[in-house]
């Protein structure tokens, strides 16, 4: 017999209709990609080609910086990135938030391949403040930014925030990096251009699968000599694959496709969290989000929420999440973030399964 936490993924993954990302990741997100792509295309060679060199243009272009370079990986881009920056300065130090992806993701790989040391700014549930910055020594190389962070249920700080550290760092000869895994994702909140987030930072990092549905990849995008090395670093690397033009093609397949759509996505985590949000014991965080995701917090312990959640699954074919993750005994989470899929489920059965949902917590005991 499956427990509950078995049987949460079972159910998920049954559902006709599931209201986050944009599809299965299988081999149709590759095939359909490829399927305009005359057959005589040649691919990228170690870095160099029409393939590669193209698709780096464009995007240095589209983030308003001189160049840019494309990395089977984020991690790979935000460790070389950082580690230029140190180089430059001549100090192997940086700082970032406490749940940044390379602290709690990376198996401390920028400490043990890179000798680099990290300066964690702020709390963990906190957003990094001006003040947070001005504190901390000046011989930090670079300040590494998450927008939106991630592990705090996307919350992002204001404009006259980043404004305010990017003037800060610029004045103290502090190098600042933009972790834009999600960029995109953050213009609707801000109602600013690309562009304009973009020159704030010395570098930019952008994931060209989390928000865009790609295979895999990124670009990281800068001034030129910053990209010159980041070149020479990606081959130390390992990273100059002798092609890459399956990412690279199903990159710019999904760029285009998606790039003007975050403006939906984020009208949808609203809408969605507002359901939540109605239900006994469920709380979203940030309560409005302020791009296309969010964290779900039930008032439960992990494995009474995994039954509850299971169950609105197979009763109403809607499929919330397959996972849930324990804050405490008495408390756990779920991310949710917004794609194409949100639109395709029919309003009576997403309106069945939040029907659902308040119904089956209010049964449970203790519930708030």
């Amino acid at each position: 017999m499956l427990d509950n936490l078995e049987a949460l993924k079972k159910s998920f993954d049954e559902t006709g209709y599931q209201l986050s990302g944009h599809g299965p990741r299988n081999v149709k997100v590759l095939k359909q990609a490829f399927q305009e792509i005359d057959e005589d295309t040649k691919s990228d060679i170690y870095g160099s080609g029409a393939a590669i060199g193209d698709f780096e243009d464009k995007m240095a272009n589209f983030l308003g910086k001189e160049k840019a370079v494309f990395f089977p990986s984020g991690t790979m881009a935000q460790q070389i990135a950082l580690r230029i920056w140190c180089d430059e300065k001549g100090s192997a130090k940086v700082a970032y938030h406490p749940l940044s992806h390379l602290e709690i993701h990376e198996e401390d790989g920028l400490k043990k391949l890179h000798g680099i040391e990290t300066v964690l700014l702020t709390e963990r549930d906190n957003v990094i403040q001006p003040e947070d910055v001005k504190a901390m020594d000046k011989d930090v190389s670079c300040v590494l930014l998450e927008l939106p962070q991630r592990e705090i249920g996307g919350q992002l700080p204001r404009f006259e925030t980043l404004q305010a550290i990017s003037d800060y760092c610029r004045a103290n000869d502090i190098r600042l990096h933009l972790d834009g895994a999600r960029i995109l994702e953050t213009l609707p909140f801000y109602q600013k251009s690309i562009e304009e987030i973009c020159e704030l930072f010395d570098s930019v990092y952008m994931s060209m699968y989390k928000g865009i549905g790609g295979i895999a990849g990124a670009v990281l995008a800068g001034g030129e000599e910053f990209i010159r090395q980041s070149k020479v670093w990606k081959k130390r690397h390992g990273g100059d694959l002798i092609s890459l033009y399956p990412y690279i093609f199903t990159a710019d397949y999904y760029f285009e496709m998606r790039k003007g759509k975050m403006e939906e996505y984020y009208e949808s985590a609203k809408e969605l969290a507002a359901r939540y949000n109605s239900c006994t014991g469920i709380s979203t965080l940030p309560e409005v989000p302020v791009s296309n995701m969010f964290h779900v917090h039930i008032n439960k312990p992990t494995d009474e929420a995994a039954q509850v959640l299971a169950a609105v699954q197979q009763e109403s074919g809607i499929g919330l999440t397959g996972y849930v993750r324990e804050v405490d005994q008495n408390k756990c989470y779920y991310e949710v973030s917004m794609g194409d899929f949100y639109t395709t489920a029919p309003q009576e059965k997403i309106e069945l399964a939040f029907q659902l949902l308040d119904k089956k917590m209010r049964t449970l005991p203790f519930s708030n």
